[in-house]
């Protein structure tokens, strides 16, 4: 069969093995040996196995159970009442997993690994408005008396045409079982290899969580960051408990407050800010407390501020942010009206964006919006077009005279729209702050924190400082006996 060939300079670094050739090498593995059940877009991963051959040996059952008093009656009726969701996608899974084990006995198949392979989908619709999403998982084993894992993921079409997304989501199905079976000891490998034969603007993956034994060393943030690096998806979420969250689930509809910041570590400003803005924003009339969303934004261009990526760097403000019961969102959006363009993709309700004086100048900088048609008009009309409120945290300047949102300077040319969005409330001040944290800085905690000096504690949140300390986070030494002597 054909195989892409990935080639670098000269020299072939890698040959990609066909789907049918993937369907195929599982099929004659003796040992692999599962069920399938797809709904919503008809039954298009096993379909690869049947046609590869010898799927006697792979395939134990597949079915589509499409009408929903059928798929209840089998998985139970969900909570939200809903179908296309995790939670299904997990009975699915689980239920498939318990009827192989019961069904075929160890004693008869001792050498046989197991798997359940699920998904439930739905399609673009007739009148092309909603292009679609899924989830997709595999449960499996590796070796025969071994527990299971799970790989389980959240998918968006963006394709225009129900059967271009059928067939999508059968190649994606092929190359995650095969990644599961024969890349699950290189997850990152594993990530990339999911676009085997599809185009990033096939598809987008916005959500995954690697779970089990073979994956006990796997931190599902970091597997989140890679989607983002990877150009699989523009925003990914993960929750105070480290999981990976779908964005669509915790956004919709709701009022959503989110700031923005490099959070190396995040310290008493950033908390205050935090607490301030929502404060103010939960007494707005169109706010409701009970439907309200916060969120933690780190962009990838922060997290390359020091040229590539550093994990070990990510994972440290990740653990911090996690600590205090936040949330936090990944994401590649460089401008902030790409922010708010994304959250108003799954809410109208009203948002609050909550930042520094020196961010908001920053918004005012005409060169950022040079790659648009309609320049920084274009940019603003995205950003202050929606229900948004900017709740701006003051600063000192050199002299430590106050910077709020009635003196900051902006470029001349700007002055006149930046009063226009200051006359008509889109910025406010926050006025209830705690003035010392005006003189903390994350570059000079880190600093600190990375020479070995004293007093940097005092100016993280409670709790933070024992943390950092503790695991060491940050570049943190403790200082030995023998150098206090």
């Amino acid at each position: 069969m054909v195989t892409d060939i990935k080639v670098r300079g000269d020299k072939v670094i890698e040959q990609i093995p066909s789907i049918k050739d993937k369907a195929l090498r599982i099929n004659l593995n003796e040992s692999i040996y599962g069920t399938f059940a797809e709904i919503g877009a008809g039954q298009e991963t096993v379909r690869h196995f049947f046609r590869a051959g010898a799927s006697s040996g792979t395939i134990a059952k597949a079915m589509s159970a499409y009408d929903k008093d059928f798929s209840d009656a089998i998985y139970g009726v969900e909570e939200d009442g809903r179908y296309v969701t995790e939670s299904r996608l997990k009975k699915m899974l689980s239920h498939e997993t318990k009827l192989t084990e019961s069904r075929l006995k160890r004693d008869k198949h001792p050498n046989k690994i197991f798997f359940s392979y699920a998904n439930t989908v739905a399609t673009i619709d007739f009148a092309k408005q909603y292009k679609g999403h899924g989830w997709v998982g595999i449960k499996y084993q590796v070796e025969p008396d071994e527990d299971y894992n799970e790989i389980t993921l959240h998918i968006r079409f963006k394709e225009t045409d129900a059967k271009l997304q059928q067939e999508t989501l059968g190649v994606l199905g092929v190359n995650l079982i095969y990644g599961a079976f024969y890349k699950y000891n290189n997850p990152k490998k594993l990530l990339r290899y999911l676009y085997d034969h599809l185009d990033k603007d096939q598809l987008e993956i916005d959500t995954i969580n690697f779970s089990g034994p073979r994956f006990a060393e796997v931190d599902n943030r970091l597997m989140s960051l890679q989607l983002v690096k990877n150009g699989m998806t523009d925003a990914v979420m993960f929750g105070p408990d480290g999981n990976n969250i779908l964005p669509a689930a915790v956004l919709y509809k709701k009022n959503i407050l989110a700031l923005r910041g490099s959070f190396r570590p995040v310290t008493k400003v950033n908390m205050n800010m935090y607490m301030k803005s929502y404060n103010m924003f939960i007494e707005e009339k169109k706010v409701d407390v009970e439907n309200t969303f916060v969120v933690f934004e780190i962009t990838l261009s922060n997290l390359k501020a020091e040229g590539e990526i550093d994990e070990r760097d990510f994972l440290d403000r990740a653990e911090l942010l996690c600590s205090l019961g936040q949330t936090v969102m990944i994401s590649n959006f460089q401008e902030y009206y790409k922010v708010v363009e994304y959250f108003s993709n799954y809410t109208k309700a009203r948002m609050g964006l909550a930042m520094g004086v020196n961010n908001l100048v920053d918004i005012f900088d005409e060169k950022y919006y040079r790659h648009l048609s309609g320049g920084i008009l274009e940019a603003f009309g995205k950003l202050f077009y929606r229900d948004l409120k900017v709740y701006l945290y003051p600063m000192k300047d050199d002299e430590g005279n106050l910077i709020n949102s009635e003196n900051l300077k902006v470029h001349p040319r700007m002055k006149e729209l930046y009063k226009f969005f200051k006359f008509n409330g889109k910025v406010v001040d926050i006025t209830d702050f705690d003035e010392k944290n005006l003189d903390i800085f994350s570059r000079e905690v880190l600093k600190m924190i990375g020479n070995g000096q004293e007093g940097w504690e005092d100016m993280l949140p409670e709790g933070n400082a024992e943390l950092i300390k503790k695991h060491q986070l940050f570049g943190y030494q403790p200082v030995s006996k023998e150098t206090t002597k």
